[in-house]
């Protein structure tokens, strides 16, 4: 028992001390670029699902593709 509360004693000593926490400029900085990477991934994401289609059906919901090919087929 005595090992755990060491533990714990030198890892709160540890993250005290020795951690170099960012300034909030540093976290607001990096904050904007995951919204910028995450925003540019999820248009990615969009922009392929759009072109594939996620329904292969009559849905709403068909895609570039699924256009093209329910035009094709009609000829």
């Amino acid at each position: 028992m005595a090992n755990i509360i060491q533990y714990i004693e030198e890892s709160f000593g540890e993250l005290v001390n020795k951690v170099t926490w960012p300034t909030w400029n540093q976290l607001q900085s990096s904050a904007i670029v995951v919204l910028v990477a995450s925003l540019i991934f999820a248009l990615i994401i969009f922009v392929m699902d759009f072109v594939f289609g996620i329904n292969s059906g009559e849905g709403f919901w068909r895609g570039i593709l699924g256009f093209y090919y329910s035009i094709v087929q009609q000829s």
